[in-house]
This record gives C-alpha cells, sequence and structure tokens, in this order.
C-alpha cells in the first residue's frame, strides 16, 4: 500500500517538474513549446528595427533569408538596419541590390536617398527622391519632404553661399526614414 502512494508522489512530481509554469514566481524562463510555429523572420525585424534594435534585427532579417531567400524585402531591411547603425557603405550596397529585384518599390528608392544624402551625395540623392516620389505617385509625405529638402540643399550647395547646415535623420514607419533640419 506505501509502494503504490510513493509512487503515485513520484509521477506527480515529475509531471509538476514538467509542466511549463510561467507565473510570476518561476525564475525560469519557460521552455519551447513544441506546438507553437515560429513567427516569421521579417515582423520580427520589423518590430527590432521599431525598437532601434538594430542588430538584432540584422540577424532577424538575416533568418528571414535563410527561408525565403534574399528578396528584395528581405534585402531593404537589412539595408536599413544597417542605416540605422550608421554603416552606410553597406547600407547603400543592400538597397541597391534590393532595388534591383523590385525597382518599384518607393519605399526602397526613398531609404537609399537617405543612405546618400548622409554620405554627401546630395545631387544623386535628389535624383533617387525623386524617382521614389514617383513610383509612390506622390502620396507619401515623407518622401515629398525628402525631396524638397534634398533639392533645397543641392540649390543652396551650387548657388548659395558656403554655410553649414544641420539636418538629422528621423525614423518614420517600420523602415522609412525622414530628413529633418535641427532648429537651432
Amino acid at each position: 500500500m506505501i509502494r503504490p502512494a510513493a509512487f503515485t508522489a513520484f509521477c506527480i512530481v515529475l509531471a509538476a517538474c514538467n509542466s511549463q509554469d510561467i507565473s510570476r514566481d518561476n525564475p525560469y524562463a519557460p521552455g519551447i513549446s513544441q506546438k507553437g510555429e515560429a513567427v516569421d523572420g521579417m515582423v520580427v525585424g520589423h518590430r527590432l528595427m521599431a525598437a532601434g534594435e538594430y542588430d538584432l534585427a540584422i540577424d532577424a532579417f538575416s533568418r528571414a533569408a535563410l527561408e525565403q531567400g534574399m528578396s528584395a524585402e528581405v534585402l531593404a531591411g537589412l539595408g536599413s538596419a544597417h542605416l540605422g547603425l550608421g554603416q552606410l557603405g553597406t547600407a547603400e550596397r543592400m538597397l541597391r541590390d534590393a532595388i534591383e529585384r523590385d525597382e518599384d518599390a518607393p519605399e526602397i528608392w526613398n531609404n537609399l536617398g537617405v543612405v546618400l544624402m548622409e554620405k554627401g551625395k546630395t545631387a544623386e540623392a535628389a535624383q533617387v527622391f525623386q524617382r521614389a516620389y514617383a513610383f509612390d505617385n506622390g502620396e507619401s509625405d515623407a518622401i515629398r519632404d525628402n525631396l524638397r529638402l534634398a533639392l533645397e540643399k543641392s540649390e543652396k550647395s551650387y548657388y548659395g553661399e558656403a554655410q553649414e547646415q544641420d539636418y538629422k535623420l528621423v525614423r518614420r514607419g517600420s523602415s522609412d526614414y525622414l530628413i529633418r533640419r535641427v532648429s537651432g
């Protein structure tokens, strides 16, 4: 009689150890759910971009590339993450590769324009923003504002006095950037 009771208690203890208790009192992270599916790497990457976690976003976009290949969306995500980190050369290369795969995406053109503005290539950036604006049919205020600032800055560099202009990069949306003048 004692043995069946001990065996039952032992089974209850094992079952308690095996269950995934996610209460607040448990200091351990829950285990891997065997029923769950992984979240799409692109979704995770965009969420990490929104949180400003660009290094982790690169990892998520890289995982997405393993699942779906180096699509224009994956390359644009990687390029935008590198832009967020200030790695302009890598960002430019990735965004140009993304445009080769999908040349009608205004967001990719816009982000490439932001990279070019950051690199001081104002004239080329203005042309890129014009393309982005055309592909967007003039619907995006951010692209229009970027185009206006690029044209204004390129005109001042050709015709105006040498002035120090302060601009800063402002992130809008999951992978869309806007250039703003710093008021001072």
